[in-house]
């Protein structure tokens, strides 16, 4: 029998000890160990397609997602305090649902991989600092504030890890969504978007995590 090769038991093995933690601190909070509390919002999901062709229909093809929101606060500083703020995405579709997490993060080639506390949610940008694997190679995502939205529309941007950003969609943020909050639990391992997946070794790191937090806490999905 072959021994497990060190590059995949890393990130198994720290996906065990991150997802202990997140169990944990869920127990003690009895709530998401991050993120947890938010509102909930309906929002529409409007592709345009990208220019650039990925190899993914989520990326490529135009077309129209109803889709639900949810903008929380990292640690759960209160405001004015600043926090990472995050955007969670859902669309659901004849295959089941279809996640995205964002975060705040800076807006250079190399700061669009960091997370960046903000005071508000006015102007701010998400990025979702972990690229995703399209059958095209590893894609990163965003959504900016469009000029005028007032904050309630978003462009949707795709680019390699060190290329230049292009849109490939909106998103329109509605109302709130009746219901409570702690129904919901994203997991973008667990419900991908279509053509688009997690690299296995942050797979194997975060997807254990998002388990646990979910059992911790009571929630299915």
């Amino acid at each position: 029998m072959r021994p497990p090769r060190a590059a995949g038991l890393l990130p198994r093995t720290a996906g065990a000890v991150l997802a202990a933690v997140s169990g944990r601190v869920a127990r003690l909070r009895g709530a998401k160990p991050v993120h947890p509390r938010g509102s909930v919002v309906r929002a529409t999901l409007r592709r345009t397609g990208a220019a650039r062709p990925w190899g993914s229909p989520w990326l490529d093809e135009p077309g129209e997602d109803a889709a639900v929101v949810r903008l929380s606060r990292s640690i759960g500083l209160p405001a004015p305090l600043p926090d990472v703020l995050g955007l969670a995405l859902r669309t659901t579709g004849a295959d089941g649902d279809h996640d995205l997490l964002l975060s705040t993060t800076g807006s250079g080639r190399l700061t669009r991989f960091l997370l960046a506390p903000r005071r508000s949610a006015a102007g701010a940008r998400y990025g979702s600092v972990l690229p995703a694997r399209s059958p095209r190679g590893l894609v990163v995502l965003a959504a900016v504030p469009v000029a005028g939205g007032g904050g309630a529309r978003l462009r949707l941007l795709a680019a390699t890890p060190t290329g230049k950003e292009e849109p490939f969609g909106e998103l329109l943020l509605h109302g709130p969504l009746d219901g409570p909050d702690a129904d919901l639990a994203f997991d973008p391992v667990l419900n991908p978007l279509p053509g688009l997946a997690v690299p296995a070794a942050l797979a194997a790191l975060r997807g254990p995590a998002y388990a646990a937090a979910r059992r911790a806490t009571g929630r299915e999905r």
